[in-house]
């Protein structure tokens, strides 16, 4: 097997193959340019952070590999992703804000819940699949099951690789802020039921999540901990308890807007929320 590793110096692209298995350790950068870097995650997994902090993930198995995400803005991520591994792939959606659904016009073909299709797919023309809760990718060796995990919005999804104990969560949990305040809203106790779900499949043995938005999480990954946090914060705005602990959020998205979402935060772990969507 022959693979491509993209290495960036200065703003010059620089290109080396190398034979055989992939030797790249574990964060090692193994390609870099001005929109995007991708670094060596777990032996069979690399991590992509863009340019405005959104995060793509690519897990190879022996037969298949799968590209979760996509990223808002890069150039080329077909040929990118092909320079990584030539396996076969299947392109996975986490959900369909633009900022993880924004390179699919590159592929032929995705995968995302048939929930998120009020989001639109904003003209593309490739073959689209739905998945459902329980599904798994077969990618040889490695699979990744579907966990339906809805509140950022209607069809978020997380994929488990249970054998490595590994869960890629989108934005349904971590990325820094939740944000629960875009449309289409859902109540908060939606959002505790998919924390909930989460924590149990971490009692199975899931005991590391990969988030959508990786730059902004310590050391890039998350624990218990956090989740048990998010959900402690979700409880106290559902009984009105941490609604008055809320304060503005200063985002510059909504700085000139009618638009003012609350955060409520605790130990770094934020929920961005409207109390009229609370219920």
């Amino acid at each position: 097997m022959k693979k491509s590793l993209f290495i960036l110096f200065s703003a010059s692209l620089f290109l080396t193959s190398c034979s055989g298995s992939n030797n790249a350790q574990i964060g090692e950068v193994v390609f870099e340019n001005d929109q995007l870097r991708i670094t060596q995650l777990e032996e069979n997994a690399w991590v992509g952070e863009t340019s405005d902090n959104t995060t793509i993930y690519i897990v190879e198995g022996d037969d298949r590999a799968a590209l979760i995400d996509t990223g808002t803005s890069i150039d080329g991520l077909d040929e990118i992703v092909t320079g990584i591994t030539d396996k076969p792939l299947d392109v996975i959606l986490t959900h369909l804000h633009s900022d993880h659904a924004g390179n699919i016009r590159y592929f032929d073909e995705i995968y995302f819940h048939p929930a998120d299709t009020v989001l639109g797919l904003r003209g593309y023309t490739g073959k689209v699949n739905y998945v459902a809760e329980g599904d798994v990718f077969d990618l040889g060796g490695t699979q990744l099951e579907v966990l339906h995990a809805p509140a950022h919005t209607p069809g978020e999804i997380c994929l488990l690789d249970r054998a490595a104990g590994i869960c890629y969560s989108g934005d349904a949990v971590g990325s820094n802020d939740v944000w629960l305040q875009l449309q289409p809203s859902a109540p908060i106790a939606t959002y505790i039921a998919t924390c909930d779900k989460i924590l149990a499949e971490m009692d199975k043995g899931i005991d590391k999540i990969y988030c959508g938005h990786y730059v902004y999480i310590d050391g890039g990954v998350l624990h218990r901990d956090y989740v048990e946090t998010m959900r402690e914060l979700a409880l106290s705005l559902e009984d009105g308890s941490g609604i008055p602990q809320a304060v503005p959020y200063d985002n510059a998205a909504y700085r000139n807007t009618a638009w003012k979402p609350l955060v409520l935060s605790k130990n770094g772990v934020n929920i961005v929320f409207y109390p009229e969507y609370l219920k």
